[in-house]
């Protein structure tokens, strides 16, 4: 019965070995995580036959019937499912949604601004890792292609989900979705991202007062190491508008991230989420809830990123765009070189359904104070900003789309960390770079206890 269920939708043996007993009408299910980071975890769960009934029907819901299937080298199952039959389309407020085939019109670019001699960044111009800048430094692309597999025109790459992944999480509710904020308690001078329950930040920000259609920057990729399993480190772009302090928040997010409890493993991922009311019932991870729709056959949202960065040696960064098409209003993501990778429909959001009041970039991690401790759960590379090129991550050409269409420079940002003796943010401008910064940290060292 339950043992059936378990093997429907298939694993890997390898990365999650399993031992079923059967107690008393319910199962016992005692996994063990090997993580690549060497973080070894072993959980023990009881799950009643009823619970596991509820969850594989969960699972039947979001894991659509599959084209074809690719087994990538990592142990992930990335299903080919065709893009009319994606879990996107799902959603209530999408139920009379047609699928927008014509491309959306991109950003336009704007000739990069000269800075005014008495801008602050301008001091930062001769930054002493220019040169090193140009060297070294290359894109990354996804694991499952390297079997030189591709999912066939006309479908989307969905990474299939299992019933280990869904048991890692708190409840079937809390599956695929960021820790809910309850008792939010942030500095008043800080934007929100809010910030509480264990997550901290090291994030750039611009102010409040303009309207923005969207957010541009390459992203440097590293795999932080994680300490405890129910924590994350990731690096991101947060497009934002709504009330921070209220319920009625609308975030749309993407980036990397490592998180053995989402992913079972300790290798960076592309992500994406979205919410329109806070974190607290709306949006998810990925494709782990209807929302987001995916147009592009070659990127798996949810899939690891590789190669990474290492310390003095070869960098490698991303780039993400996420901007709101002039016409249609839907927001759009493009990875890398402008490839789309499919959208979030304006119908979705109620504050974002018009414009962004707040852009934000950076690193965020979840510290749960492991053994009464600040968390050694390391942001970007583990190493502080100060560090600079090679050793910190950065963020490099940080862009927004103005109501016209048109991308220009961030300048002016402001910066933000909660504890800089834990992870820490650097700002710098030059030429070639534009506006970028350098920020994370290792998290628990002597001074952050």
């Amino acid at each position: 019965m339950g043992i059936v269920g378990i093997r429907k939708r298939g694993f890997s043996e390898a990365l999650l070995p399993l031992v079923v007993a059967v107690l008393f009408g319910s199962i016992i299910f005692v996994e063990r995580f090997k993580i690549a980071s060497g973080l070894n975890y072993t959980n023990y769960r009881q799950v009643s036959t009823l619970r596991l009934e509820r969850i594989q029907n969960h699972l039947d819901k979001i894991n659509k019937p599959p084209v074809i299937t690719i087994q990538s080298p990592d142990g992930d199952i990335i299903d080919c499912v065709h893009k009319r039959k994606q879990p996107a389309l799902d959603h209530p407020l999408l139920k009379n949604h047609k699928i927008q085939k014509t491309p959306p019109e991109m950003p336009k670019m704007v000739k990069k601004q000269a800075l005014k001699e008495n801008d602050e960044m301008n001091r930062n111009n001769k930054n002493e890792d220019q040169v090193k800048m140009n060297m070294n430094i290359k894109g990354t692309w996804q694991m499952w292609h390297t079997n030189g597999t591709r999912c066939p025109k006309g479908t989307v790459p969905i990474r299939r989900s299992t019933v280990h992944d869904v048991l890692r999480a708190k409840s079937l509710f809390d599956f695929g979705k960021k820790q809910r904020k309850f008792d939010l308690h942030r500095r008043s001078d800080a934007p929100d991202v809010v910030s509480g329950n264990g997550h901290e930040h090291a994030i750039a920000y611009t102010g409040t007062s303009q309207e923005v259609f969207g957010a541009k920057a390459t992203i440097n990729v590293w795999d932080p190491s994680i300490q405890v399993v129910n924590e994350f480190s990731l690096s991101q772009i947060w497009i934002l508008s709504g009330s921070f302090d209220g319920s009625d928040l609308n975030s749309i997010e993407a980036g990397w991230q490592v998180s053995p409890e989402l992913y079972g493993d300790s290798r960076p991922r592309l992500f994406t989420y979205w919410t329109t009311d806070s974190y607290q019932a709306t949006g998810c991870y990925n494709l782990l809830c209807a929302g987001f729709v995916q147009t592009n056959s070659r990127i798996a949202i949810g899939a690891a990123i590789s190669p990474v960065s290492s310390y003095s040696g070869n960098q490698y960064d991303v780039t993400i765009l996420i901007w709101k098409d002039p016409k249609l209003g839907n927001w759009w993501m493009g990875f890398g070189d402008n490839t789309l990778v499919g959208y979030w429909p304006a119908e979705l959001f109620t504050h974002l359904a018009d414009h962004a009041t707040m852009v934000e970039w950076g690193g965020e991690v979840v510290n749960t104070r492991p053994s009464g401790v600040h968390t050694a759960t390391q942001m970007g590379s583990g190493h502080f900003a100060e560090d600079g090129f090679g050793k910190a991550s950065y963020f490099r050409n940080l862009e927004i789309v103005d109501s016209d269409n048109s991308l220009s420079s961030v300048h002016g940002i402001s910066t933000l960390a909660e504890n800089t003796n834990c992870y820490n943010i650097k700002s710098l401008y030059n030429n070639e770079w534009g506006t970028y910064f350098y920020y994370g940290g290792p998290g628990n060292n002597p001074k952050c206890p």
